[in-house]
């Protein structure tokens, strides 16, 4: 199982790393990232095994979400199966 994270905000240090320390804090493996820094704005979408996690998705997708609002970011987590419901054609 994947989960599919999403960050969106005002670029300042140390955002992959808190992102990336929350999702180690529930044993969620990091497989891909993709970042992009648009003049100020930090833009990124990692892919994430879920498989063992050691609490329920939500409590991750909680934690993710408290981050983006204590930094000022738009933090989605989102399990792979909802993200290609959504977007297929």
């Amino acid at each position: 199982m994947r989960a599919v994270i999403t960050v969106i905000g005002k670029d300042a240090i140390g955002i992959l790393h808190k992102v990336s320390g929350i999702c180690a804090s529930h044993n969620a493996n990091v497989i891909e990232v993709t970042q992009s820094v648009l003049q100020d704005m930090f833009a990124m979408i990692m892919m994430v095994d879920i498989s063992s996690i050691d609490s329920d998705f939500t409590a991750l997708s909680d934690e993710m979400a408290a981050l983006g609002n204590a930094e000022g970011l738009a933090i989605h987590c989102m399990h792979e199966d909802i993200f290609n419901s959504m977007h297929r054609i």
